[in-house]
């Protein structure tokens, strides 16, 4: 079978609200769009997309779609509702009929309270998912595990995949074992006791500039050992895997991340996990 992306975003920054981007930034503050990305799917081989959202906004997301109707190679999107509205209850429904609408990510690594996903104003929003069969792109640190433990053990038939590995501070690996251990625990528990998926992403851009493959494979192998590969999808974090790599730099380090695993296994990491996940075949 081809390749799936499983995580790649567009945008456009003069459309306003993307909070996070830092206006200074040569690589961010760009747009991004599917003639950008078409010459690196093509080379790889890489027939299809999850174009996932980069703004707390449902324009964003109807944004996203118009992108998806327009382009073969986005196979689905995840978007966003403002789960601090409960009135947003109607968007998500409206939404969910999207053909291409696969799901929804808060930002949750952006938002201050670590307890936020526990509050009781919120799960309307993880039960609107379990009830109309959507996803949830879980985004967090490390300091988020417990949490999301807590969460999906709360809604066990949410279909959850923990998107960059839960983002280990790789760069500050060297500041003793236990920063690698405390992740590593906290995923392993998350692999054991949930049925949540992984995505191998955005560990480059955790990394330092000078980042080498022996920094991320503890990280990377620890993924794949804990979840397996039929619960582990690649994804370039494309345009923002820039900060560290290239495209094919990226995808090549994650090849040679994944090169003592078997045929099957590889297929199943860049590319069937990700349709098995999002039904792409449905």
């Amino acid at each position: 079978m081809t390749g799936i992306d499983a995580h790649q975003h567009y945008w456009q920054p003069k459309r306003g609200d993307y909070d996070w981007m830092p206006m200074d930034n040569a690589i961010l503050a760009r747009s991004y769009s599917p003639s950008d990305l078409a010459g690196y799917l093509a080379s790889n081989n890489i027939s299809k997309t999850i174009l996932v959202q980069a703004a707390a906004s449902v324009v964003e997301t109807e944004y996203m779609l118009g992108i998806a109707d327009a382009t073969d190679s986005v196979a689905g999107v995840v978007g966003w509702i403002d789960f601090e509205n409960r009135d947003d209850l109607h968007h998500i429904r409206r939404l969910s009929s999207h053909p291409k609408f696969l799901g929804v990510r808060p930002m949750i690594q952006d938002i201050p309270d670590v307890n936020w996903m526990l509050r009781d104003d919120v799960q309307w929003g993880f039960q609107a998912i379990c009830e109309l069969d959507l996803t949830l792109d879980a985004l967090g640190f490390p300091i988020h595990l417990d949490n999301f433990l807590t969460l999906l053990n709360r809604y066990e038939n949410m279909r959850v995949v923990i998107d960059h590995c839960m983002k280990p501070q790789i760069r500050d690996h060297g500041d003793g074992p236990h920063i690698f251990r405390q992740w590593a625990d906290g995923m392993s528990r998350l692999a054991d006791e949930t049925a949540a998926y992984c995505k191998l992403s955005g560990i480059v851009t955790e990394a330092n500039e000078d980042w080498t493959i022996d920094d991320l494979r503890p990280y990377a192998g620890h993924a794949l050992n804990s979840f397996g590969a039929d619960r582990v999808m690649w994804g370039s974090d494309w345009p923002v895997c820039q900060l560290r790599a290239s495209y094919d730099e990226w995808l090549d380090a994650a090849q040679k991340l994944t090169a003592d695993l078997n045929t099957k296994e590889n297929a199943m990491i860049f590319g069937g996990t990700a349709a098995k996940f999002y039904r792409l075949n449905d």
